[in-house]
């Protein structure tokens, strides 16, 4: 029985390893092609693990650039049969963090797809369980092919897609992290990949200094609607007691805005002592924490503005409230243990 995985070359990524850690004053970041190349060498099998490992760790030390990480990207790309599925809005979910509190974005998630806007969520993160377990509750169907993408937008307008399903390639690659003990850029890489060519994207980022770097990839990678944000452990959610700077493109013009803090109360997002039942509760009126309604209302906010769904932030928080108001408050499963 022959093996149809191409052989071995111990020297494949040596150029690629050279040209980045040659040293101060000589070496250079990859070109987009480049990059895109050595991804395809590490995802196929031919590169030697440790110059997988060298080329990732020495990216991460110097600081990757916008034609490093579009590269990378080019090489996740997915089939068309997931593309085919054709969202309205790309929702990444690779949030790092060991501690943070219950995902409410997944309500504001819920809230724009109410609306009529197909919502790809995609992810898998490292040390928490809560976001996929909260899924059924919420009635967020789970899709692990282009087809069942397709399907579930059909029906239910969003759907969330593990890693694993739509890149076995891209979740052997994050989960690195448990090897190196250190990210990689690959967690970037996911953020901006876009895997179901949407036409409008929302963005986390946990370090702030990556937010330009995300805004200049999706700029190079052609997308014309991009909401960037530093949110809790990396994603995309908006701390409502908070001042926020967002970052990213609006009808491919580069924006740099800034909302207004919606409540006057101090709380951390990681706040211990929520259950995963009340993110239930909260969207079936069962239970009045204005803090929470705020921050699903405020993200769901920048979402329909990444989604041109109204004119400015303004009009887009007024929306968000209206849609709040209006929602289907019994859109939900039978009831599960909290």
């Amino acid at each position: 029985m022959t093996s149809s995985a191409p052989p071995r070359d111990e020297t494949a990524l040596a150029p690629f390893v050279g040209a980045v850690a040659r040293g101060p004053g000589r070496g250079r970041h990859l070109t987009r092609e480049e990059a895109a190349e050595a991804l395809r060498l590490i995802l196929d099998g031919t590169a030697a693990p440790e110059a997988a490992g060298a080329l990732l760790m020495v990216m991460r030390y110097r600081g990757e650039s916008a034609e490093e990480i579009a590269g990378f990207a080019d090489a996740l790309a997915s089939g068309a049969d997931w593309r085919r599925a054709a969202p309205a809005l790309d929702w990444p979910s690779y949030a790092a963090g060991r501690t943070r509190g219950l995902p409410w974005f997944l309500l504001a998630a819920k809230l724009v797809a109410g609306a009529g806007h197909r919502v790809a969520l995609h992810g898998w993160n490292a040390h928490r369980h809560e976001i996929r377990d909260a899924l059924p509750g919420l009635g967020i169907p789970v899709a692990e092919s282009g087809v069942a993408l397709g399907a579930a937008l059909d029906s239910a307008s969003i759907a969330y897609v593990p890693l694993e399903a739509w890149s076995p390639g891209g979740h052997r690659l994050i989960r690195l992290r448990e090897v190196f003990g250190l990210r990689s850029c690959i967690n970037t890489v996911l953020r901006v990949a876009n895997p179901f060519g949407a036409d409008a994207q929302v963005q986390g980022v946990f370090h702030p200094s990556y937010r330009g770097l995300q805004t200049d990839t999706g700029a190079l990678m052609g997308q014309r609607n991009l909401m960037i944000l530093k949110g809790a452990g990396g994603e995309f959610e908006r701390n409502p007691s908070k001042e926020i700077e967002l970052f990213g493109l609006l009808d491919g013009a580069e924006v740099d805005l800034t909302a207004q803090a919606l409540r006057d109360e101090t709380r951390r997002l990681a706040d211990p002592g929520g259950q995963a039942g009340d993110l239930r509760r909260l969207w079936a009126g069962e239970s009045d924490d204005a803090f929470a309604t705020a921050l699903v209302t405020g993200t769901a906010a920048l979402a329909l503005l990444a989604l041109r769904a109204a004119p400015g932030l303004a009009r887009a928080e007024a929306l968000a409230e209206a849609l709040w108001q209006a929602r289907d408050r019994a859109a939900l499963p039978g009831e599960r243990a909290a």
